[in-house]
């Protein structure tokens, strides 16, 4: 909005002509969340008590000292969403269709996970939308943003087997860049692209896969909005360089990795969700006074995968998101193990229940896991120069 109200009024003021660059709008999108955040959480929270008296938000299936922590209440991703949307109204370039589709993303992943938190909290039990349902809902949601999107807003003429067409088909399949980028490989010495549905799938992979991966590692308090903030803090990055042209200085080019057209639109979205993180984390952190829910959790990993899949980085996710992707193995591998063998790997999946009973205090996992996170976040922001 502002970008819209001040820029075109630079002729009469020459300073606003700095709204027409995303780093000034990056900076300002994450301090308007962040102080959103600080500024409605207390009111938020007080009225998020008195909603949810007498609900327990935690889980059955985890450790008995996490009974300490019943009559603390969930659905503080709603003020995570509304600090984001608000930014994003005040800084973004409401044009950019990069940023539409993450924010749409954004806030699919964020309905659902608000109608699995409303169901828990209707039933009063911790069993809420019911996974196939849930599944469904996110491939159809997705499906229908990637169609409305590609086929009107993004397309890549440069692109193998792309032309000037009219069909709604034909113009969906020039739009999705199948290209996928090698982590610490240059693109001028290789360049892969996959099949187009392989990659459509492989993509909703990245995205769901990524999403879930969050709401696993959301069972302590501050250890799943710190690898959160972190991962919002290097895609800022990422964005950044694959999408900005400095003075004819194509910065993508320089390091070799794919240059997006407007995926400096990115960073802005990144570093509204980084700044209403840390609002967030300023109430979570232990002791929590309130839990993000499915709400925050699922709409943070969706819009993360997206970015991801959008910049190009679908390959660096798995690093960046390191933490998530452990997480998230270990309920699998305990699933497999138990299913195959009756025997279990660990004393409790996700990972970071099996440091809890191994008696690890809660604080020393989540610094310890934020810790792995900004090792993870360096190593792939190195890739940017080592090909």
């Amino acid at each position: 909005m502002l970008y819209y109200l001040l820029f075109p009024l630079r002729e009469y003021w020459s300073p606003l002509n700095i709204f027409r660059y995303a780093s000034f709008r990056t900076v300002g999108a994450a301090m308007t969340a962040l102080m959103l955040f600080l500024w409605l959480g207390p009111r938020f929270i007080a009225w998020l008590r008195i909603w949810q008296h007498g609900v327990s938000n935690v889980r059955e299936d985890t450790p008995l000292q996490h009974q300490k922590k019943i009559g603390t209440p969930s659905f503080g991703g709603l003020l995570i969403i509304a600090s984001v949307c608000v930014s994003l109204l005040l800084w973004g370039d409401l044009k950019n269709p990069l940023l539409l589709m993450t924010w749409s993303t954004f806030l699919l992943f964020g309905g659902i996970g608000f109608l699995d938190d409303f169901l828990k909290y209707k039933k009063r039990n911790s069993k809420g939308l019911a996974g196939k349902k849930k599944l469904f809902l996110q491939i159809i949601g997705l499906l229908l943003i990637v169609f409305v999107f590609l086929s009107n807003y993004l397309p890549w003429p440069n692109l193998p087997g792309c032309t000037q067409t009219s069909s709604f088909v034909e113009r969906f399949a020039c739009g999705l860049n199948t290209q996928l980028s090698i982590p610490f490989v240059s693109t001028e010495k290789f360049n892969w692209f996959m099949g187009r549905p392989l990659y459509l799938l492989f993509m909703f992979l990245v995205i769901m896969g990524t999403s879930h991966a969050v709401n696993l590692t959301d069972g302590l308090d501050g250890l799943a909005i710190g690898p959160s903030i972190i991962s919002s803090g290097t895609f800022l990055v990422l964005s950044y360089v694959a999408g900005a042209v400095i003075s004819e200085f194509d910065i993508a080019r320089y390091l070799h990795i794919p240059h997006i057209l407007g995926a400096q639109e990115l960073a802005v979205f990144c570093s509204a969700l980084a700044g209403a993180g840390m609002g967030f984390l300023w109430f979570n952190t232990s002791p929590a006074e309130v839990f993000m829910g499915d709400v925050g959790a699922l709409a943070i990993g969706g819009a993360l995968g997206m970015v991801s899949v959008l910049t190009k980085n679908e390959l660096l996710s798995p690093i960046i998101h390191g933490v998530f992707l452990a997480e998230t193995l270990s309920v699998m591998l305990q699933v497999a193990s138990f299913k195959l063998t009756q025997k279990r790997i660990f004393k409790m999946a996700p990972l970071h229940h099996h440091f809890e009973l191994k008696g690890w205090p809660e604080q020393k996992i989540v610094v310890r896991f934020w810790l792995i996170s900004i090792l993870l976040a360096l190593i792939a922001l190195s890739s940017l120069k080592i090909r």
